[in-house]
């Protein structure tokens, strides 16, 4: 993408003026989407993503210039902006790059932009006419199927000079359907670090429409949820969004070293059910939310964030990580060149238990069963959430019962996670866009089945 000799010289330009340590992050990507409604193609779009971002710190200051020119002059300029922006002062550091190799574990065998659009919009096809023919309530159909090719380089003057590929696949097929006047709505949204190859054994486009249509239909059919506080079983795979939110963003480090997260200070200290261990795993082959290495160069790895109820670690950046006297993890990323790196999730989850799945259920005498969870809003600093239950069941006497919509998940998430009492052993994925100071992101969520003894449960 850019050669190693003309980094060290953009490098030693950024460094002129002392910054103690200096970054480029180059990237081209192509974003190709087909997007369809009630089986006719809407839309094919293609867009094209160039550019470099180079970023020079001095102590705990930190300074960022962006440009389109990635030609060895624009790039010796946008390094003499950021270099005189950081201050006056004689450099310091001594580039020299020797290129990095990390390997690759998440092999791609189709690549998506060699699939011509009559093939992807076949499977596409399949997905929505799915939804479609699943019942006479499906009123409306849409799908997306997308692809991302993203190409970036890193050359930092601690001597990485790296390059990565990371190529993503992922279908959305959306289903509206209309029971005595009211509409509810279902959706499916399965993606992998992976190819067109995804649609052979990993992800059926059939499975994926049925799906969705079946949760719209559902939950047209369904009365709305009581409202209280009750024990709740939520389900595994995308039920792991809770965690994410109301206590993934508390672990990193960019809430962490200002002190605003809810877990500032508290490593050693336990802070969840014993019974709870939660990970993040940037390394899991072919995964939605994986890498090589993060956005700084650092390889990516597996965190053990809580262990036992017990807090090991944060998700750290470098920058943030100086602040805190931590070394990074190989959680530095960001959207793209235009935003500043900072620390993120990569695959995000509450590791599997060895209580019964039946016996989860069986336990909750007067409850809900939250199948599926919808987004949500969440403050790092309290980890008060209030999450919205997509497909949601009243539980009696230890059976699901009727379906219920208007279901949501009010609470704190350091006490969700000490009322986590009972953990499963069936841990699923589900994919995620995930927004932060660094732009929106590919992650994972996931867990087993779960149960919280006691929560806040809104309805009506």
């Amino acid at each position: 993408m850019i050669s190693r000799q003309i980094c060290e010289a953009v490098l030693c330009k950024a460094v002129s003026t002392g910054a103690d340590y200096a970054e480029i992050f180059a990237e081209n990507t192509l974003d190709h989407s087909i997007n369809m409604i009630s089986g006719k193609v809407e839309s094919i779009n293609d867009a094209v993503i160039a550019g470099a971002g180079i970023r020079v710190y001095k102590g705990l200051r930190s300074v960022m210039a962006t440009t389109i020119d990635t030609s060895e002059a624009g790039l010796m300029r946008c390094a003499e902006k950021a270099a005189s922006a950081l201050g006056e002062g004689k450099a310091e550091l001594e580039i020299c790059l020797h290129e990095r190799l990390y390997g690759d574990i998440h092999p791609i065998r189709i690549v998506p932009a060699t699939v011509a659009n009559a093939d992807k919009i076949a499977v596409l096809k399949e997905g929505v006419y799915a939804a479609k023919e699943y019942s006479d309530a499906i009123k409306q159909v849409t799908g997306t199927l997308l692809d991302i090719d993203h190409n970036i380089l890193i050359a930092t003057s601690e001597g990485i000079y790296a390059e990565d590929r990371q190529i993503r696949t992922r279908l959305v097929v959306t289903a509206v359907a209309e029971k005595n006047g009211e509409t509810q709505t279902g959706a499916c949204r399965p993606g992998r670090r992976m190819g067109m190859e995804m649609f052979e054994h990993e992800v059926s486009a059939r499975d994926t429409g049925i799906h969705a249509a079946k949760q719209a239909v559902t939950m047209a059919g369904a009365g709305y949820c009581p409202a209280g506080v009750m024990p709740v079983a939520i389900g595994n795979g995308f039920g792991g969004v809770i965690f994410h939110e109301a206590c993934g963003h508390s672990l990193e480090a960019t809430s962490v070293a200002y002190g605003t997260s809810q877990f500032a200070g508290k490593l050693g200290n336990q802070i969840a059910n014993p019974k709870l261990t939660a990970i993040d795993d940037g390394t899991i082959p072919n995964a939605w939310g994986s890498i090589n290495f993060d956005d700084e160069g650092t390889p990516a790895r597996k965190n053990v964030l809580i262990e036992n109820g017990v807090l090991k670690t944060y998700m750290i950046d470098k920058f943030n990580g100086r602040r805190m006297g931590m070394a990074p993890t190989g959680s530095a990323r960001r959207q793209s060149y235009a935003y500043t790196t900072t620390s993120r999730m990569t695959n995000t989850y509450i590791a599997e238990g060895k209580d019964d799945n039946d016996e989860i259920i069986s336990s909750i005498e007067y409850g809900l069963f939250a199948k599926e969870m919808g987004g949500g809003s969440v403050n790092p600093a309290t980890g008060e959430f209030n999450f919205a239950v997509n497909e949601g069941y009243l539980v009696r006497n230890g059976k699901i019962c009727e379906p219920v919509r208007g279901a949501s998940l009010v609470g704190k998430g350091s006490d969700v996670i000490m009322n986590i009492d009972m953990i499963g052993t069936n841990l699923d994925l589900g994919q995620g866009m995930c927004g932060s100071s660094s732009g929106s992101i590919p992650t994972n969520v996931g867990q087993p089945l779960i149960r919280v003894s006691s929560i806040t449960v809104g309805g009506r």
